[in-house]
């Protein structure tokens, strides 16, 4: 069963964490009126935050100011922010922000970073909000409800570095914080609502268990010399072995793979029904849609529709399995080359992509496109991503024509395989351990491709990007392998706005608080270099 989001009709204003902290305390007009919280909508909401734009699904008022319901969503500015910025996906669109996304140029004005930065303090702001009014009503899910909370400081430690902080709703301004104390906050967080979660696998589909905790615990240690200046690998190991353990697992569909008049285990992932076809035993943490009661244009539909033009006939009709194709995201060249190493890779379909590349990640459509962009506006230029689909693989039909019934995958056990062997080959001096070898290779394994007898630092670098492109990480897998801001010898096409590649400060590694909220918060200092 699904966890439907059912929203409280009383939580229609945006919130920051500045200006805005004190929407939600508010106490009624008239003295005699009773207000009562209603503690499932509130608990509903914190995870609703995720998955919709506002009260009203897709078409209705959004929570977050200044941009439209779609722009704001959670998972699509994810996506701008770690994706657009990197080797893997460059946009054609010429919408307020892209461009500077593209070519590494943004500033504390950049307005998608704001929709960002905004609809994770507003997240936070919902959780403050029942861990204050609602805390006693059941402890599982008060539990859960700060593995939400320290979810979204996870985000905001990752992009915007030294944040305001608050664990309550205030009448002032939040005090910052730095990244360390973030962190320090987060691990202490999950450490401590770990004993009231529910076990893996025994909670309702949607909702956070152990895993969940266990999984952010790995990640947020994977990357703590880059948030902290000191390395944690071993326990990264450690907590992506309890997820290894837990009953979440590599969804492998039994092997089966039928080719162009089927689907792979990979691709059933990210399909229609990635929530009922048992890829489920991999999502630990989805973010969940449907096409009828769960609607927006800023989750899986945006993957969907941004990647995805009517010239692209993937199951003998030109469609995604939506009636949107907005031609916008698509492959920058080094992607593709991370399957295609010898620079020859095909202009087909994605079915003799995948044959030709012998790995069933290989999701890409390059009939009539080009591997090279010299105009980055245009979609043609650049090899599709046909990753995402709201088909359903056993051939039945969606909810609906428009909006997906397909889940994102926020965490997914996969991730564990890698952070797993990427910590214990740090520990190992740069070669990879047996342990971390059979780690690596259960993932190439799924997608029918050859195993490998050794893997470098960088060749690890390079799986995360086979696994987990277009999925809003790269960035800071990039950052923690040293590829990203600053002198490297890692380039790809436009970035620091120079088609050959150009690196670009390493203040970049950093996001700028947005300078509304700078303005209004006189407690905020802001990051260095902007």
């Amino acid at each position: 069963m699904k966890l439907k989001y059912i929203l409280p009709s009383a939580l229609v204003a945006a919130m920051g964490m500045s200006s805005c902290v004190n929407d939600l305390d508010v106490t009624p007009i008239d003295p005699s009126t009773v207000m009562i919280v209603d503690a499932n909508g509130l608990f509903n909401k914190c995870y609703a935050n995720m998955a919709v734009a506002g009260n009203s699904g897709a078409n209705g008022d959004c929570d977050i100011d200044g941009l439209d319901g779609g722009t704001t969503g959670f998972v699509r500015q994810m996506f701008n922010a770690n994706e657009l910025t990197t080797d893997e996906s460059i946009c054609a669109w010429g919408d307020p922000g892209i461009p500077e996304f593209n070519f590494n140029q943004w500033t504390a004005a950049h307005p998608m970073l704001k929709g960002f930065y905004n609809r994770l303090t507003t997240g936070i702001s919902y959780c403050n909000h029942y861990l204050s009014e609602c805390s006693a009503v059941d402890a599982t899910m008060t539990a859960e409800i700060r593995f939400v909370r320290a979810f979204y400081y996870f985000q905001l430690m990752d992009c915007f570095g030294n944040v305001p902080f608050a664990t309550e709703l205030l009448s002032d301004n939040a005090p910052q914080a730095s990244r360390s104390e973030v962190f320090a906050f987060v691990e202490n967080e999950l450490l401590e609502c770990l004993n009231d979660m529910a076990e893996p696998r025994t909670n309702t589909y949607g909702r956070a268990d152990k895993a969940a905790a266990w999984m952010l615990l790995a990640r947020i240690y994977l990357n703590a010399e880059v948030y902290t200046g000191t390395a944690q690998w071993d326990k990264a190991a450690e907590y992506a072995k309890k997820v290894m353990e837990s009953g979440y697992k590599v969804f492998d569909n039994g092997g089966n793979y039928e080719g162009a008049s089927g689907w792979s285990a990979y691709q059933m992932l990210f399909m229609g029904n990635n929530g009922e076809n048992g890829a489920q035993v991999e999502a630990i943490l989805p973010i969940l849609q449907d096409g009828k009661e769960t609607t927006s244009w800023g989750t899986t539909l945006f993957l969907m529709a941004s990647t995805f033009k009517a010239d692209m006939t993937l199951v003998g009709t030109a469609t995604n399995g939506t009636s949107e194709a907005w031609g916008g995201n698509r492959a920058r060249p080094e992607l593709v080359a991370k399957f295609f190493p010898n620079g020859d890779a095909p202009q087909v379909d994605v079915w003799e992509m995948i044959d030709k590349a012998g790995d069933d990640r290989a999701l890409f459509w390059g009939k009539d496109r080009s591997l090279d962009i010299t105009n980055t506006t245009e979609f043609t230029e650049g090899y599709s991503v046909c990753k995402f689909t709201n088909f359903y693989s056993d051939g039945s039909s969606p909810k609906d024509p428009q909006f997906p019934d397909a889940d994102f995958f926020m965490m997914r056990a996969a991730e564990a395989n890698l952070t797993y062997a990427e910590a214990l080959t740090r520990q190992n001096g740069g070669t990879a351990p047996q342990e971390a070898l059979d780690a690596l290779n259960a993932l190439r394994t799924r997608a029918h491709a050859t195993k490998k007898a050794s893997y470098t630092l960088a060749e690890i670098c390079d799986e995360w990007c086979r696994e987990f492109y277009y999925e809003g990480r790269r960035r800071s897998d990039l950052i923690r392998f040293g590829f990203f801001g600053g002198n490297n010898s890692y380039k790809w096409q436009w970035k620091g706005g120079v088609k050959a590649g150009a690196n670009f400060d390493e203040h970049l590694n950093i996001f700028a608080i947005p300078d509304d909220d700078m303005n209004a918060n006189s407690n905020l200092v802001q990051n260095p270099g902007y």
